[in-house]
Formats: C-alpha cells, structure tokens, sequence
C-alpha cells in the first residue's frame, strides 16, 4: 500500500474516533449513571448495561490482566535500556523501541487527557467513587500495547519462534482483557467501542511510521 493511501487511511481512522467521540459526549444524553450522572447515547447503553449486569469478579480478573500487559510493556522498555548500555548512544538504539516508546507515550497522554476531560461516568461506582469511564482506559491499554507488540515483533526478533510466543501471549491478552472489561459491566457499550476505535487509530499510525522507517532503511 502506498504512503499516500496510509496516510488517507490514518486520518479517516482518526477522525472516525473523533466524531465517535463527540457523539458519544452530545447524543441522547440522560441521566441514567449513578448519582444522576449524564451518558451519551443513553438508550443502547442502558439496555446492554440491563442486558449484561455487573459482574466485580471479571473486574478484578482483567485489573489483574491489565498488569500483564504492562509488563510486557515494560518488557519493550527493558529491551531498550539494554541496548543503551550496550551501544553506549542513545541513537543507537532500535529505532523501532524508540518509536514504540514515543506511541506509549502518547498512549499515556490520552489517558490523562480523559481521566481530565469527562465524557461518560462509569454506571457502577467503584469503593463507592464515581470515575471517568471513556474510554475503557482497559481497552485501550489493552489493545494498543498487545497491538503494538504484533506489529513490531516481526522487526525485532530474527528468532519467528520467539515472535510467535509473544504474539500469542498479545492475542490472549488482548481478547481477554477486551471481553472481560465488556461483560463485566463496570463500562457502558460506547465505552468499550471507543476505547476500539481509538485504539484502532492509533495503531494504524503507529504501523505507519514504522514502514515508512522501514522503507528509508531499505
């Protein structure tokens, strides 16, 4: 695919998450949270909220899940300093390493941004806390990191072995992670959709960059 269709893919993905976003904050917003908190797109989310119930013990499962993706992570990060002491030059590093800590980076960014800027609440209170609830910040964590880590695999290991453990051990977290925040109840719907969606995105980006670095190195 050529850059120009990348580049036009990426900023269609962008603003798809964009305006999702904004639908999220401005339609069918009533007051159906608790504490009489406001929820965009108020009908679907109390029906599958309705539908699928609250269940603590998926909660407590995926925050546990949640720690294994950032381990792996910070098992990136590690690979990183490793090669830092050994090349003695922070330029030496792997350009992809340097990449992906510039996108988790901006992965952190953006859950700041709406930890600050509300969108929806979540529809259980957590040790009695109302807190922000889009997007799933689960799925997020979940999808771009376990996402990231497919997509630079296949240029830092030589060893397909080694490669094809971590993708897998990526894939597991990431469906489980993803699922378990959805059924658990502690997300509206659109949550969970917008936490896809931006993930989606940024991942689209982030494999973006990478080709384009990829191709100059060619």
């Amino acid at each position: 695919m050529s850059k120009k269709k990348n580049l036009i893919i990426c900023v269609i993905l962008a603003l798809i998450a964009f305006i999702y976003t904004l639908l999220v904050k401005y339609v069918d917003v009533q007051a159906i949270g608790p504490n009489g908190s406001s929820v965009g797109f108020a009908g679907i989310n109390k029906a599958i909220s309705g539908l699928l119930g609250t269940h603590m013990s998926l909660y407590k499962l995926t925050e546990y899940l949640g720690y294994l993706a950032l381990l792996l992570a910070f098992n990136y990060a590690l690979i990183g300093i490793l090669q830092l002491f050994k090349r003695k030059s922070l330029l030496k590093i792997d350009k992809e390493i340097i990449i992906l800590g510039v996108f988790y980076i901006i992965v952190i960014g953006l859950y700041v941004f709406f930890e600050k800027v509300i969108i929806n609440y979540r529809p259980v209170l957590i040790d009695g806390v109302l807190e922000a609830s889009y997007p799933s910040s689960h799925t997020l964590l979940a999808l771009c990191i376990c996402g990231s880590s497919l997509i630079v695999n296949k240029y830092l290991f030589k060893d397909k072995k080694s490669a094809k453990y971590g993708n897998v051990i990526s894939i597991l977290l990431m469906i489980s992670i993803l699922l378990g925040r959805l059924i658990s109840g502690v997300h509206w719907f659109s949550d969970i959709i917008g936490g896809i969606l931006i993930s989606v995105a940024l991942l689209k980006i982030f494999k973006t960059v990478l080709e384009c670095i990829n191709e100059k190195k060619a």
